[in-house]
């Protein structure tokens, strides 16, 4: 019978570039570092709190105070364990998520694989992953795009009065394709229905939220007619919420610290499929360690939206690396990381 010991610390994520969407602008994103230790093994994880998202590293430290894990014989367990963690405290996903990875990472190091190989899943089919273009003047839309220059897809930020000036913008020097993520930006269907029309023609793939999450109807209306392919993130946020969002948007957009991290994660995408919608896999800003995690799912998604770290500039972890635009997994156990610096 082992003995579990969880630590945690603050920590704070520096932007590369202000990053703004049609919301609000941040330059920092607070996180809390996870370990989970168990006979001398250390599982990593992460959980990330864009404060727009309601979790704060105060309310993250104090969930995670409310864990004991001592009534637990094994990390094999995984099921009861994450049972147990999540019906501690309602929400808190981004808290319960640092402890789901935590315990996958441990997991595949104690059964020497990396989980995708462990779900039996083939790196090979994972998309290319998007590159984030935030809302921002003209010259500094050339520069970010320029620095995106390896990417076979950009995700660009819109949702202001700004959004032909900005496609324009990145048109003018890359013809890439492009997904365009509103944000619940677009409130009134007709216009919203114009600007997908207007989008299409430019070679935008997909849309992200384009009308906020209450207006059901609305966006149920604006998804049969749009060119091109509507996808839940803020209105999509658990495996309960799925079924309801069929015939409403086309896909859903699942990220770790939505859904309580890799275990519902995997099973939301497995729904999804099953209900002929599409996946796609999303992030917050986040270090490589969370960022490696989600990607074990890759090879399961239609589009992927990994760059979270590669937004930052103080990652403390190498993991999945991003090559010519393609995600490139790390053979090493659990999720894929080694720690470059910080003891917990």
């Amino acid at each position: 019978m082992g003995k579990f010991t969880l630590r945690f610390r603050p920590f704070t994520l520096e932007m590369r570039h202000v990053f703004t969407v049609a919301s609000f602008s941040r330059t920092t994103t607070p996180v809390v570092l996870t370990e989970l230790e168990y006979e001398g093994i250390i599982g990593y994880g992460e959980a990330s709190m864009p404060p727009y998202l309601g979790e704060s590293q105060e309310s993250v430290i104090s969930f995670l105070n409310k864990i004991d894990l001592s009534h637990f014989d094994s990390p094999f367990q995984t099921e009861e364990i994450l049972h147990y963690v999540d019906n501690i405290q309602e929400k808190n996903t981004a808290a319960k998520a640092a402890v789901d990875i935590a315990l996958h990472d441990l997991l595949g190091k104690l059964m020497g694989q990396p989980f995708y190989k462990i779900w039996g899943l083939t790196p090979e089919l994972i998309p290319p992953t998007s590159y984030t273009i935030g809302i921002d003047t003209e010259d500094m839309i050339r520069k970010k795009v320029a620095e995106a220059g390896q990417f076979k897809i950009l995700k660009v930020k819109l949702g202001l009065e700004t959004d032909k000036m900005i496609i324009d913008t990145i048109r003018s020097v890359t013809d890439v394709p492009l997904c365009a993520d509103i944000n619940q930006g677009w409130k009134n269907k007709e216009e919203a229905l114009e600007m997908t029309h207007w989008l299409a023609e430019r070679d935008v793939v997909f849309l992200e939220q384009p009308m906020p999450k209450e207006q059901i109807d609305d966006m149920a209306w604006l998804t049969e007619r749009s060119p091109i392919p509507t996808i839940a993130d803020e209105g999509c946020q658990r495996y309960n919420d799925i079924v309801k969002l069929q015939g409403v948007y086309t896909g859903i957009n699942i990220k770790l610290m939505k859904c309580t991290g890799m275990r519902e994660a995997k099973k939301m995408a497995e729904l999804a499929r099953a209900l002929d919608m599409k996946v796609m896999l999303g992030c917050m800003t986040e270090t490589s360690c969370a960022i490696s995690a989600a990607a074990q799912l890759a090879p399961l998604v239609d589009w992927a939206d990994l760059d979270g770290a590669l937004l930052i500039g103080n990652d403390i972890f190498d993991g999945m690396q991003v090559e010519n635009g393609l995600c490139r997994l790390s053979e090493e156990p659990g999720i894929g990381i080694r720690k470059k610096q910080l003891t917990l």
